[in-house]
C-alpha cells in the first residue's frame, strides 16, 4: 500500500504589498494599498495593517480609501512581483520535483517520501518557511495535510506567517466547525440555501447523505460530501506532466473595471507562456475561464492554427476571447483564468520548417526576453498593455 500523501500548500502573505514594504522601508508597519488611483481603480493587494480597517483586494480603491484615509497607495509593479515569484519557485524546486503553481505567489508541493532528505514533514515545512524568509525576506503561510483540499484550507488558518498541520485522522474533526462558505464552490446564495436546510458548518455537510445534498445543490452534492469528510484524491500535477498549464486569480470582491481584469489577464498570459517555454512545450488551445455572480462560470476557447509558446500569440488570443465576451455581456468578475492545453513538445525542427517569419521573430524576441529576465530579473524588461480600441 503506498504511503499517505504529504501535501503542502504555500501561500505568500499579502504578497504584492509585502514586496512594496520590503523595497521601501518607509512603508513598513504602515497601511499600504497596491493599485490604481483611477476613478474606477481597484485594490490589487492590501497590507495586513490596512486590513484591520476592512480593506481587502479587489475592493474599489475609493471604498478602501474611505475605510482607511491614511493608507498609502502605490502602483502595481507586475514585473517586480514576477521577479520575486521566480525566486520563490526556484526555492520550491529545491524541496520537491512535484510543484503545481496556482498563481504568482502560491503553489502545492507533494513532498511524500522526502523524510530521508529533510526529516519529518513538519521539519521540512519549517525549513521551507525559513528559506523564504532568509532569501526573500518575506513571510509565507503553509498548510501541511494529506491532500490538496485540506492543505489549502490549513494554509489560511493561521495567517500571516502561519504553519498549520492537519493529520488524516483529525481531518473531519478539524473541518467540522468551519463555516460552510469555506467549502470550494459554495457561495453566498448556495450557503443561504443550505442554511435554510439547517446546514451552516462543514460538519453539518459531513453528516448528510449524498442524496440529501444532491437534492439541495444538484450534482455538486457528491463532491461536497467527499470534501466534508476530508477526502480529496487529486494529485499535485507539475507543469511537465500537466495536460494544461494555466493561471487563475480569484478576487475577494467582484471587479467592475474591465481594464483591471484585462491587466490581470495579460500577466497570466505572460506567466503561462514562460512556463510553456521553460518546459519546452507548446499549446494548441487557449481557454479563458470567467466567474461572476453566484459562482456562475463560463469558458471560452480558441484553437490556434499552429501550436505556440510565444507570449504575443497567447496574449492576443486570450485578449480576443476576453474582449469579445466583455463587449457582449460584461459583468463584474470574481475570477479570471487563462489556460493553455493540447500541449506538444517543442522542437527546433518544427520551428524552422512550419512557422512564418513573424512567428519566428516573436519566438526570438521571447528567447531574448527570457535571457534578459534570467540574468537581470523581470524588472529589466516588461510588456505594456495597449489601450482598448
Amino acid at each position: 500500500m503506498p504511503d499517505p500523501r504529504v501535501i503542502l500548500h504555500v501561500d505568500m502573505d499579502a504578497f504584492f504589498a509585502a514586496v512594496e514594504q520590503l523595497d521601501n522601508p518607509d512603508l513598513q508597519g504602515k497601511p499600504v494599498l497596491v493599485g490604481s488611483h483611477r476613478a474606477r481603480g481597484v485594490v490589487a493587494a492590501a497590507s495586513y495593517e490596512s486590513r484591520t480597517f476592512g480593506c481587502r483586494s479587489a475592493m474599489p480603491m475609493a471604498v478602501a480609501k474611505r475605510l482607511c484615509p491614511q493608507a498609502i497607495v502605490v502602483p502595481v509593479r507586475g514585473s517586480r512581483y514576477r521577479e520575486v515569484s521566480d525566486h520563490l519557485f526556484r526555492i520550491f524546486d529545491d524541496f520537491s520535483p512535484l510543484v503545481e503553481p496556482l498563481s504568482i505567489d502560491e503553489a502545492f508541493l507533494d513532498v511524500t517520501g522526502t523524510e530521508r532528505v529533510f526529516g519529518h514533514p513538519h521539519t521540512l515545512a519549517v525549513q521551507l518557511k525559513q528559506r523564504i524568509r532568509d532569501e526573500l525576506h518575506l513571510a509565507a503561510s503553509i498548510g501541511l495535510a494529506p491532500n490538496k483540499f485540506l492543505a489549502k484550507l490549513a494554509s489560511d488558518a493561521e495567517k500571516p506567517d502561519g504553519l498549520t498541520v492537519v493529520h488524516a485522522a483529525d481531518a473531519r474533526a478539524w473541518l467540522a466547525p468551519l463555516p460552510i462558505e469555506r467549502m470550494w464552490g459554495i457561495g453566498p446564495k448556495t450557503a443561504e440555501r443550505l442554511a435554510r436546510a439547517g446546514l451552516r458548518t462543514i460538519g453539518d455537510l459531513a453528516r448528510m447523505s449524498v442524496d440529501f445534498l444532491t437534492s439541495h445543490v444538484g450534482r455538486d452534492g457528491a463532491r461536497y460530501h467527499r470534501l466534508a469528510q476530508g477526502l480529496d484524491d487529486r494529485p499535485v500535477t507539475p507543469d511537465g506532466a500537466a495536460k494544461s498549464i494555466g493561471h487563475e486569480q480569484t478576487f475577494e470582491q467582484d471587479v467592475a473595471d474591465v481594464e483591471a481584469v484585462r491587466t490581470v489577464l495579460l500577466d497570466q498570459s505572460e506567466q503561462v507562456a514562460r512556463r510553456l517555454r521553460k518546459h519546452h512545450l507548446r499549446a494548441r488551445t487557449i481557454s479563458l475561464k470567467i466567474r461572476f455572480g453566484e459562482f456562475q462560470t463560463i469558458s471560452r476557447s480558441a484553437t490556434l492554427e499552429a501550436a505556440s509558446c510565444t507570449t504575443a500569440t497567447l496574449w492576443h488570443t486570450a485578449r480576443q476571447l476576453f474582449d469579445r465576451w466583455a463587449a457582449e455581456a460584461f459583468v463584474p468578475v470574481r475570477l479570471i483564468g487563462m489556460h493553455a492545453s493540447q500541449l506538444t513538445a517543442e522542437t527546433t525542427e518544427q520551428m524552422g520548417l512550419f512557422t512564418d517569419a513573424a512567428t519566428q521573430r516573436q519566438s526570438r524576441l521571447d528567447q531574448a526576453a527570457d535571457r534578459i529576465v534570467d540574468r537581470f530579473g523581470k524588472t529589466a524588461i516588461r510588456r505594456g498593455l495597449r489601450p482598448s480600441t
